[in-house]
């Protein structure tokens, strides 16, 4: 078994406050912590695009960037499996488009992904056909849809380092959108989309269930199938997300609250069997845990159970 916990890997100040808490709070997770073998990856999102648990999805994968490429570019073939009735060959570049939402920032411009708009199948439908020959005439070919995104065919030469929505939704629109001139038919596709959804019947309706209105879209992608070179992990996986908004938001009362739920519900119902792996993301790095091998005799040497703070507060 495997356990995932997205946000549970704090900035080394945060994460030296929070040890006497963590103890407290979720004492299973804390014996684990003391007796596992860590292997720290360094996940910048500035470099992957991506967010650390997107980058650890990717690596489980098999995913490797290539020339001109990062691991955001390998959500295109991640995400498009959920696509139904898709023909897409393993040597097929895929390209998504999210449906979001975009509103006014301080700093620019702020996005909402799909996950958090409760969007409809029958509203992603109408979306689609209410855009798909303005799409065609700019050179872009919209294909299947999905319930949150479609696929689509950019331009031959068009092939952009994008970034996941769901890392521009944690950071700004302003820090990822494209300024090159290659990127100027995309931003006015954009653009056009954006004044056609202003009044569209869907958004429309929307406004009067007291919902966001669609109104954007984030373009990401590009990598190939042939490329998750790994079969998708089994039902051993287990993700629980809750930690995220509180580790974003800096909210280390709702954080150590939504540990002490996850001690009572997963990691207690564990304590006396063997360790899960355990899989901790951060806003910079990830940590992959497991059970100490052959040696783990040396857990009883003087300091060893302290070892684990090295990598979980490292000195600033």
């Amino acid at each position: 078994m495997r356990i995932v916990l997205p946000g549970a890997l704090p900035d080394p100040r945060e994460a030296r406050e929070l040890v006497p808490y963590l103890q407290k709070t979720a004492p299973t997770l804390f014996g684990w912590l003391e007796h596992a073998r860590a292997r720290i990856l360094d996940a910048d999102p500035a470099g992957t695009g991506c967010t650390p648990f997107e980058f650890w999805q990717l690596r489980a994968r098999g995913f490797e960037p290539e020339d001109g490429q990062n691991f955001a570019t390998g959500l295109g073939p991640l995400r498009a499996q959920a696509l139904q009735n898709a023909s897409i060959a393993p040597a097929d570049a895929v390209w998504l488009v999210e449906l979001v939402h975009v509103s006014p920032a301080r700093d620019g411009a702020a996005l909402l992904p799909a996950q958090e708009l409760s969007i409809t199948p029958e509203q992603s439908v109408a979306l689609f056909e209410s855009v798909r020959a303005g799409f065609a005439e700019a050179g872009f070919t919209l294909r299947e849809a999905g319930g949150d995104f479609w696929r689509v065919e950019p331009p031959a030469a068009f092939a952009p380092r994008c970034a996941s929505p769901l890392l521009v939704s944690l950071t700004s629109v302003n820090d990822w959108w494209p300024q090159d001139m290659e990127a100027r038919p995309w931003r006015k596709l954009v653009n056009e989309t954006q004044m056609l959804w202003f009044d569209h019947p869907v958004n429309r309706q929307r406004y009067q269930q007291g919902l966001l209105p669609v109104n954007s879209l984030w373009l990401y992608g590009g990598g190939r199938g042939e490329q998750l070179r790994n079969a998708p992990a089994g039902d051993d996986v287990q993700v629980h997300g809750s930690l995220l908004a509180f580790a974003v938001a800096q909210d280390w009362g709702g954080w150590l609250a939504a540990l002490s739920e996850l001690e009572t519900r997963v990691f207690r119902p564990l304590a006396g069997r063997p360790m899960p792996g355990l899989v901790l993301t951060g806003r910079t790095r990830l940590a992959e845990l497991e059970a100490p091998g052959w040696n783990k005799w040396k857990q009883w040497l003087p300091g060893s159970r302290e070892a684990w703070r090295k990598w979980w507060s490292p000195p600033d």
